[in-house]
């Protein structure tokens, strides 16, 4: 029998054409590790033999400003460490991340909430007092998966929200057919001024809304998923946001890369056969050109990235 052909586009296309919109980029929640390694099982012939290598090949000429990279694993990858350590400096991230900033969140998934011990707590604490970490997550409760069961997802999710809120660390928080038990927990534990980021939405708007409402420097993370036929609250969430006020939406962009490619990047690669098996950050002005879209005519991809940028700025000061 022949070898059956594979229908992976080829990593050519992974180079994005001219975006929709060319300011700054921050990407505020991928997993670059995940990404990376995702790129070499899907291409196991590509000329990209490291992590370095990739960021410097793919957002070069991107405007890829700054990323917020994305631990989550018990026990905790000890990688994490070796990424943040090459962007101490302006020099290091000059010379390893081709000029990006660096910044990275750590914490435990709720997948993983079952895994989740004094010696895992003991590895998240020591990374928070690392000069690149910006926040604790992403941690959170899943009742789609539940991969870890309901009351262990709850326990460690109280447990890793009560250390952040001490530490005073952003909280960038999971959230998936929870929404009882997620706010619940969020309105007990955090105060109301804490900076929080509701990676990617997929939820109820009402749900999105009494967050919003109760905790004013909360921001709702957009990914990808927006753009799916299959997932219709979260442009509800940005119609509702549009409808409310003129003013910036309280959104921040993310591509919870490798996953989530946008539907509406696949307009602009022509000739493009099958889908691409990993997402990364510089397919982020895409999202945002869909964001404009459902807003309103008041906005356009590049005010949608503006607004987001300076929202990243507040949320997680990068």
């Amino acid at each position: 029998m022949g070898k059956k052909k594979s229908n992976t586009p080829s990593e050519s296309f992974l180079l994005l054409p001219t975006p929709p919109s060319t300011s700054s980029i921050v990407d505020t929640h991928t997993h670059l590790a995940s990404t990376f390694e995702m790129y070499r099982t899907r291409y196991k012939e590509g000329k990209i033999q490291d992590v370095y290598q990739f960021v410097k090949h793919m957002y070069e000429g991107r405007n890829v400003e700054a990323i917020v990279d994305v631990w989550c694993e018990a026990p905790v990858r000890k990688l994490w460490k070796t990424f943040a350590d090459s962007a101490l400096t302006k020099e290091d991230r000059e010379k390893v991340w081709n000029g990006m900033d660096y910044w990275f969140v750590l914490g435990v998934h709720p997948h993983e909430a079952k895994l989740y011990s004094d010696a895992v707590e003991k590895d998240i604490l020591e990374a928070m007092s690392h000069p690149r970490c910006v926040g604790w997550g992403e941690m959170g409760l899943d009742y789609h998966y539940d991969n870890s069961p309901r009351e262990i997802q709850q326990e460690v999710f109280t447990r890793q929200l009560r250390h952040a809120v001490r530490l005073g660390k952003p909280l960038t928080i999971h959230t998936r057919e929870a929404d009882a038990d997620t706010e619940r927990i969020l309105k007990a534990e955090v105060p109301v001024d804490h900076k929080i980021h509701i990676h990617c939405f997929t939820d109820s708007p009402d749900f999105a809304q009494r967050l919003l409402d109760r905790f004013p420097n909360l921001y709702i993370g957009i990914t990808g998923v927006i753009t799916y036929s299959t997932n219709a609250d979260t442009s509800t969430v940005i119609r509702n946001m549009a409808a409310q006020s003129q003013g910036p939406l309280r959104i921040v962009l993310e591509t919870d890369a490798p996953y989530m490619v946008p539907a509406n990047l696949y307009e602009s690669l022509e000739g493009i056969k099958g889908k691409l098996p990993v997402c990364h950050t510089a397919m982020v002005p895409w999202t945002a050109e869909f964001v404009a879209r459902v807003a309103g005519d008041a906005w356009t991809a590049e005010r949608v990235m503006r607004e987001a940028r300076e929202n990243a700025r507040l949320l997680y000061g990068v």
